[in-house]
């Protein structure tokens, strides 16, 4: 329970939690001892070693599982593996250990187990037993199925755990009725002043000297907002690997050709043949699989769903017509028209009545065929009556998994759907709304839209680079490396070549891309390799063609920022800091607010209904240490000067308003006091969660050595 007195003093704690049951591969049964390996391990959690072949399993399993690919995959394991880990050392040091009893809820609170018909008794209820008998059935039939189980069951008794603890955490967290009295005051007391502010900008920066140790003192003297990670910034080139326009027309004039038809001398019959066009073949299917990269597909298009460029003119061809080549993507392609259907893609809308025994039906659904045909008819009325409710009709009344969606079903073409549903959408016009039945229930049905849809054979190559073209691209890649090996200046050969030079800076060790180019770890890992030096330079094969060279620019290890780095920041806080000194001397002899403002040509100012909660004062900026102060006077009293965030001020306090001196405070004091005790209670349970986890974390000793595998 150390954390509870960090996490009083912490505001919000953002971080990224992959859900648990993401990963029901984390840990090994609940009821069997957790294997070990003998491997070196990619990184220590309290001591306790994370293996590298378990660690490596799990990414497979999201890259396969979860199409998460490179570092997203590694990241994320290794976030939800610390906090298992982080968590698992609080349970320990509090005694939590979830039985049973507590893993029985958790299923009992899941829809995946209590909505399951395999687990519910005659009244519907989810019952334990027929959950265990299941298992233990498993256990024997389905070995690997259970194993699955065991890893599942581990995850709920870790959540359980989790949820045992918070809410020891929770507990624990009290204000007291003298807390909600303080805050009460904090936020309700005010001040009113005026005041004199001489801001920093009055004097020129040119009038500041300073020296380089002042910034050196200030970042010492702050070292938690100076701390910085290993980074590494980089310059580099970029030699693409694309089509010439030679390649292009190359492409053009292949695909042109087969919109004729040709003769060709065939050695077996010895005899000259005819081979047909891609618009005289007699089977298309055959004709475009033999010719084309992409093979044909049969079916029908939307006008949408067509290259954007070309798509009226695609769509609006008439049958037999071709048109190309033309661009689509990474392709050129000739397209032929071979059908068009008027209205053969309907988008629908539904609301399922379903009963008990139709097709799918939920196990608590209890109603009759009968009684749910009337509803239907029912439902069918007011949609009539009303059709531009019937997405609310859907959200109050379906029985089906479009209900959230308002029974929206989107587009669907002829033979998508159940027949009686299909005979319906197709045959009904736009807007028509009715009744059918299907083995799933009763489905109210609305035509929403209807669209054309065409059927096009097109012959495509992909636009890539020649041979020639690759050969050159690679011949200027390597001049430019021999040369940049003679002056180590990459930014002068860039542009004595015209070449654009892009630089990156603030690259970190598991960082994955650079902006622009994705998967770029091999360069990354390179930056961080121990060798690498500023000014050494490399070059590398991109994945979509063309080569990348890179320069090393700076090299920036842990710990504090150095003073090149950090003066954009520090600067202008010494100068301010020496302005003040300068603004306090020249106006030392200045004790009323009139002199002061007369003197530097400004303003005396008022603030009115200042409180302690809100720091900011109108016109002037954020200044905590000004109202600070201002509550420290009595009223009339002069204050000396106030080093602010904006300027050097001078203030007066006008008046001071106490709520404890107002009667209504006497007559309602235990309500307000109680409401602002709440507040605090509420306002720091909020975000409770990830405040734990964030403490715990930053008090566990947590070794990081994923780049040296990835």
């Amino acid at each position: 329970m150390a954390v509870l007195g960090k996490i009083r003093e912490r505001s919000i704690f953002l971080i990224l939690v992959i859900g648990m049951a993401l990963f029901a591969f984390v840990i090994s049964g609940v009821f069997t001892d957790p294997g070990m390996s003998s491997q070196e391990p990619i990184g220590k959690v309290n001591g306790e070693d994370i293996s590298i072949e378990e660690f490596r399993n799990q990414v497979d399993f999201l890259e396969r599982n979860y199409n998460l690919s490179g570092m997203v995959a590694v990241n994320n394991v290794w976030d939800q593996t610390v906090r298992n880990k982080v968590l698992k050392t609080q349970f320990e040091l509090s005694g939590i250990e979830s039985g049973k009893d507590h893993i029985e809820f958790i299923l009992s609170q899941n829809p995946s187990f209590n909505s399951d018909s395999r687990f519910l008794n005659e009244a519907g209820i989810f019952e334990i037993e027929k959950f265990i008998d299941l298992i233990l059935e498993m256990k024997s039939t389905n070995p690997q199925s259970y194993e699955q189980w065991k890893n599942q069951e581990q995850i709920f008794q870790s959540q359980s755990n989790e949820q045992i603890y918070l809410n020891l955490i929770r507990s624990g967290i009290n204000f007291t009725q003298k807390d909600g009295e303080n805050e009460y005051f904090f936020q309700n007391d005010n001040v009113d002043i005026e005041y004199v502010q001489i801001p920093y900008s009055s004097i020129a920066d040119s009038l500041i000297t300073y020296k380089k140790s002042d910034i050196k003192k200030y970042i010492e003297s702050n070292r938690n907002d100076f701390k910085v990670e290993a980074s590494r910034n980089i310059e580099f080139v970029i030699f693409e690997e694309k089509p010439s326009l030679e390649d292009e027309n190359a492409i053009k004039i292949r695909l042109q050709a087969f919109l004729n038809e040709k003769k060709e001398y065939n050695n077996v019959s010895k005899l000259e043949e005819s081979i047909p066009s891609l618009l005289t073949t007699k089977n298309i299917t055959e004709f475009v699989n033999e010719n084309s990269e992409i093979k044909f597909d049969s079916i029908y298009l939307p006008k949408g769903s067509l290259a954007t460029d070309h798509a009226n003119i695609l769509f609006n061809l008439d049958n037999d017509q071709t048109y190309g080549p033309y661009i689509d993507g990474e392709y050129y392609k000739i397209s032929r028209m071979l059908n068009k259907k008027k209205g053969g893609s309907v988008r629908a809308s539904h609301i399922l009545i379903s009963y008990k025994g139709a097709q799918s039906a939920n196990p608590q659904i209890s109603r009759s065929k009968l009684e749910a045909k009337k509803e239907a008819n029912r439902i069918l009325r007011l949609a009539k009556r009303k059709p531009d409710t019937f997405s609310e009709l859907a959200f109050e009344f379906s029985d089906g998994p479009s209900k959230s969606s308002g029974g929206d079903l989107g587009f669907f073409q002829e033979g998508a759907m159940v027949k009686p549903f299909n005979d319906y959408a197709f045959s009904k016009r736009k807007g028509s709304i009715g009744l059918v039945e299907t083995d799933f229930g009763f489905h109210v049905i609305k035509v929403v839209a209807k669209e054309d849809i065409v059927l096009l054979a097109s012959i495509a190559e992909k636009n890539i680079p020649s041979e020639e073209t690759s050969d050159k691209v690679f011949n200027l890649a390597t001049k430019f490396e021999i040369n940049l090996s003679k002056n180590l200046n990459l930014n002068a050969l860039a542009a004595e070549n015209d070449y654009i030079v892009k630089p990156v800076n603030g690259i970190r060790i598991l960082d994955d891309n650079l902006p622009g180019l994705s998967n770029q770890r091999r360069v990354v890992q390179w930056l961080f390799s121990e060798d690498v030096e500023v000014n050494d330079y490399k070059r590398f094969d991109l994945s979509n063609g063309g080569y990348l060279i890179a320069q090393v620019t700076d090299i920036i290890e842990d710990g504090l920022s150095s003073v090149s780095n950090a003066s954009f920041r520090v600067l202008p806080e010494v100068l301010n800091s020496k302005k003040a000194v300068l603004i306090i001397k020249q106006n030392d002899n200045k004790l009323s607010l009139e002199d002061l403002a007369k003197s530097n040509n400004v303003e005396i100012k008022k603030a009115l209904a200042l409180n302690q909660k809100n720091a900011t004062i109108s016109g002037s900026g954020r200044e905590p240490l000004l109202i600070g102060h201002a509550f420290g006077l009595n009223t009339n009293q002069i204050s000396d000067f106030i080093i602010g965030e904006y300027g050097v001020y001078k203030i007066k306090v006008l008046k001071k308003s106490k709520v404890s001196d107002n009667e209504n405070y006497d007559s309602n004091k235990f309500n307000f006091i109680i409401s602002y005790q709440n507040q605090l209670l509420n306002n720091s349970r909020s975000n409770l969660d990830n405040a734990v986890y964030q403490v715990a974390k930053e008090t566990s000793d947590i070794v990081d050595n994923r780049s040296l595998y990835y």
